[in-house]
């Protein structure tokens, strides 16, 4: 692949999928108690909507690049994995929800790291 091309990252199954990520987080975060919007909820959101929109803004760079944004896309995963263990134990979130939602996040995970095996 040519260093110089770029991606439609609308296109990407990874975005898209980020994406899907992103808008659970955001309905499972209508059913969090209120006083947790400016701090749990409020790292949930950030780390969620972290995961497309560096996929969108690396997409336009150069693979080098673009493959420093799907790190920091991946460590927002990892991130956000690690704060749906704290809504776990906090009985935010059920043992069903958590599965469900890791199941996507270790997919995205994977899927984004053979992405960025292919960009090199």
């Amino acid at each position: 692949m040519c260093a110089k091309r770029r991606h439609n990252y609308k296109n990407l199954k990874i975005w898209q999928l980020g994406l899907e990520i992103t808008n659970d987080i955001s309905d499972l975060l209508l059913e969090f108690p209120k006083h947790e919007r400016y701090d749990l909820s409020s790292q949930l959101s950030r780390y969620s909507i972290s995961m497309p929109s560096n996929i969108a803004e690396g997409s336009a760079r150069t693979n080098k690049s673009f493959s420093h944004f799907l790190d920091i896309s991946l460590g927002s995963s990892f991130e956000l994995g690690t704060q749906l263990l704290v809504a776990k134990h906090r009985k935010y979130i059920n043992i069903e929800t958590l599965k469900k939602l890791e199941e996507k996040i270790e997919e995205f995970q994977r899927m984004t790291m053979g992405f960025q095996n292919g960009l090199s």
